[in-house]
């Protein structure tokens, strides 16, 4: 399965957190859209690693993604090691994609910067053809592809991003994608132990952060990414 941008996350809803208004825009767009989580989330405070993988399920529907697959990677514990690298190599080679978004190199949560490093180096390595790796959908050999650009998306901290992709006709449904992780969330039904990101101050600075964003651009709702490489232009109206 050929797509054009991949979302690469350490965890369920860390690209509904970040990527979902960017990813809806995209697929109005025509283009097609992946997301690969690594871990199940399962050292989360709330919820259980079944429940979170029927919230991403959910997610998934809502912001109309190709495919979804979860590599179960153990939350908190996975490296940036050949293994690791390897299955994330067989995954990328199976999607093909020109871009990958990901998780920022520094974040609050320690998994966030890993999985970026991790991220980069499979990206790289994926182009090499003498790594040998087998299609984990067909079980067919895989040629080597190395995505054109990886760009890493901010999530907790109060990062400068390279640039902003303008969301604003996207913000609702982008709530929509982060309510669907109801374990995690801003939720009064639930009885479950308080976390980070449960309260609804949380909620509040997600909605101030992409209104942040937006505004340095001039729009209402934006989300930001950061490129390790130099962007360039043919036109400088692409720029408006």
């Amino acid at each position: 399965m050929k797509v054009d941008v991949l979302c690469i996350g350490a965890h369920p809803d860390d690209v509904e957190m970040t990527s979902a208004g960017t990813v809806l825009s995209l697929i109005d767009q025509g283009k097609t859209v992946a997301v690969v989580d690594l871990t199940r989330g399962e050292l989360g405070t709330r919820g259980t690693p079944e429940i979170r993988l029927q919230e991403a399920a959910e997610g998934a529907r809502i912001m109309q993604l190709s495919d979804r697959q979860n590599l179960g990677f153990k939350d908190g514990f996975f490296r940036n090691d050949e293994e690791h690298q390897r299955m994330l190599i067989a995954w990328i080679r199976h999607y093909q994609p020109a871009i990958v978004l990901t998780n920022t190199v520094d974040d609050r949560h320690p998994d966030h910067g890993r999985a970026a490093q991790l991220v980069t180096d499979a990206c790289f390595y994926s182009g090499l053809r003498q790594i040998q790796t087998i299609d984990p959908v067909s079980g067919e050999p895989q040629a080597a592809h190395r995505p054109a650009f990886v760009y890493y998306f901010i999530q907790d901290r109060s990062l400068t991003p390279d640039f902003v992709v303008d969301i604003t006709p996207y913000w609702e449904k982008k709530l929509e994608a982060i309510k669907a992780y109801k374990s995690q969330f801003f939720n009064p039904e639930s009885t479950e132990p308080q976390s980070y990101i449960s309260g609804e101050p949380f909620m509040k600075f997600l909605e101030s952060r992409t209104r942040d964003q937006g505004h340095m651009i001039n729009v209402e709702f934006g989300e930001g990414y950061i490129s390790k490489r130099m962007l360039g232009v043919t036109n400088l109206f692409d720029l408006i």
